[in-house]
């Protein structure tokens, strides 16, 4: 349902959403998915949560089918995954398709930071659009609580006599918050003397790193969830054995701060169709997807459900496939990789503040980048559709060329214009991806066996996802990875953190880099999320804000109102 009152495309998006008519969410939610209002939770007039009760009780509804939205490697130019999304959901209605769209929660850190808000942007965009950004529903305010509590139990453990023998040098349990704090990073920890605590080092992650996080957003139900929360491995022993949240005691307490958070958000599109929002770890550092709650819930709901996975696909569409698909079962029918004239130029060598001049030489060179990702996709059975996300100054040329790139590697594109136009922009798109679900020839293949030994499944992404010719293990890293075998966890999938901005770990190395080396420096168990982080190059699980942070122009106007936020 497109809207006539909205400022005109290149408005700042705050105006853009401040504008829009929202439709009341219960009415909404009665009138697109048949949801009675005694379903959901309502927060306000416009945000509801969808109750766990009323999950339960659609479990034997046949399911729509799954689109996943992923991108060519991220830019400063940018890619619009997340306006892609929305815009491709709003065009699905456009075309008679009961679509809608799941997405993950922006974190502050970001926001604050300099990547701005995960809300859309021009005519594709959620609302409300400031709530979404700010706090929204609480979520990663429970999931804050939780780990804090987790952590406060741990020290308190070792206050009151350490029963459980834990070797205080070896508690890799850390604190959270969510934002980009580099001072808190690393520090030392319980010090004042006996009453005070025990001395130890520590440090904060921000909060979308942490495992509760992942935890939320791969949990089945809420026994799933406790289940989960109680698998966390804290600490080791002197004697170098693993001790659980359930050791600690903290699983049920952590489980009642998170039993609201679990319950996915329900939100609108500018043009009134229905969105989850809910999870939100990061894809370079964490799993990356929306939860599997929301994501299930929403395919008993709609005949079609749009869902992303963070940055490039070599690092989100590859951890939707390897963790999230492989726990869930879910598997999707189609999938959308984005890519922009724009960022192909950058891939080619052409610097930010002159990709407005036409070069179509640049996108020829940068072409190698969307070339690459398609090669990947294709290693997990699957032909993606390439969205070219519209730019105002692309030229024809440049888009034919983007076009002829593609038919080359055998696949089909649509240009689409869902940001100035919303989702009747999106209409050329919303009919290819409806042509590849008619055909119902998705025959999605994981990228590697279970069974695989852990060091393995690392050596198997770096070799076949980012053409590394070697892989090195830091330090303790394969004597780490083998005792995590030895404790009965070699058939987890593996989370790489690593920089979004390359194929390699140097964030330099634009375009499709191979024949380069990647170091695992640290690896972490998540036992209870289910997966083996690998940290590699020089990620950060705690982001630092640059010099000028978006903070700096986020206030209140005279009338109270928002400005600032992007």
């Amino acid at each position: 349902m497109p809207q006539d009152n909205l400022p005109p495309p290149g408005a700042p998006d705050i105006e853009i959403a401040r504008a829009a008519t929202m439709e009341p969410i219960l009415a909404l939610a009665e009138r697109r998915l048949g949801l009675k209002p005694e379903t959901l939770v309502p927060f306000g007039h416009h945000k509801a949560k969808l109750s766990l009760e009323q999950i339960a009780a659609m479990q034997d509804r046949p399911d729509g089918k799954l689109v996943l939205v992923t991108a060519i490697t991220p830019t400063p130019a940018g890619e619009g995954k997340t306006t892609t999304s929305v815009g491709l959901t709003d065009g699905l209605n456009v075309i008679g398709v009961n679509a809608m769209v799941c997405l993950r929660e922006p974190s502050l850190g970001p926001c604050f930071g300099m990547k701005g808000g995960a809300a859309g942007g021009g005519r594709a965009q959620v609302v409300p659009m400031e709530d979404i950004n700010l706090h929204f529903n609480g979520d990663f305010h429970a999931i804050t609580s939780a780990h804090s509590l987790l952590a406060a139990l741990i020290d308190n453990h070792l206050q009151w006599g350490n029963d459980l023998n834990i070797d205080p040098r070896r508690i890799s349990w850390r604190r959270v918050v969510d934002m980009n704090d580099r001072a808190l990073r690393n520090l030392v920890i319980g010090l004042g003397g006996p009453a005070h605590g025990v001395p130890r080092e520590s440090g904060f992650d921000i909060t979308v790193a942490s495992e509760i996080m992942a935890i939320l957003c791969l949990a089945a139900d809420l026994k799933d969830l406790q289940r989960r929360l109680g698998d966390i491995i804290v600490a080791r022993t002197y004697e170098k054995k693993p001790v659980t949240a359930r050791d600690i005691g903290a699983d049920g307490a952590m489980a009642v701060l998170l039993k609201d958070a679990l319950a996915p958000n329900l939100v609108q599109t500018i043009e009134h169709n229905p969105a989850f929002i809910h999870g939100g770890p990061f894809a370079n550092i964490a799993h990356g997807c929306n939860s599997v709650m929301a994501t299930k819930s929403a395919l008993k709901l709609a005949d079609v459900v749009v869902t992303e996975a963070g940055f490039g696909a070599d690092l989100g569409a590859e951890k939707f496939l390897d963790i999230k698909c492989r726990q869930s079962g879910l598997r999707p029918d189609a999938v959308v990789l984005v890519a922009t004239v724009r960022a192909l130029k950058m891939q080619g060598g052409v610097a930010k503040g002159d990709l407005g001049e036409p070069d179509v030489a640049a996108l020829e060179r940068g072409s190698v980048n969307i070339v690459r990702h398609i090669e990947n996709l294709k290693k997990f059975g699957i032909t993606p559709v390439v969205a070219i996300n519209h730019f105002i100054k692309d030229t024809d040329e440049e888009i034919e060329a983007l076009k002829r790139i593609c038919a080359e590697n055998g696949v089909k594109c649509a240009l689409s214009r869902h940001w100035a136009e919303g989702g009747e922009g999106a209409r050329d798109l919303a009919n290819a991806v409806k042509d590849v679900l008619d055909a119902n020839s998705a025959k999605v293949e994981l990228l590697y066996p279970c069974e695989a030994p852990l060091a393995d499944k690392i050596r198997t992404i770096a070799k076949e996802i980012y053409r590394a010719e070697d892989v090195v293990l830091a330090g303790s890293v394969a004597r780490t990875l083998k005792e995590f075998e030895d404790f009965g966890y070699g058939n987890l999938p593996i989370c790489i953190a690593k920089t979004q901005y390359s194929f390699s770990t140097d964030a330099s190395k634009q375009g499709a880099p191979s024949g380069h080396t990647v170091e695992v420096r640290e690896v972490r168990l998540s036992a209870g999320a289910g997966f083996v982080v690998a940290i590699c190059g020089d990620i950060m699980v705690m982001p630092g804000l640059p010099r000028k942070p978006a903070a700096y122009e986020i206030g209140l106007d005279d009338s109270g109102e928002i400005v600032g936020l992007a």
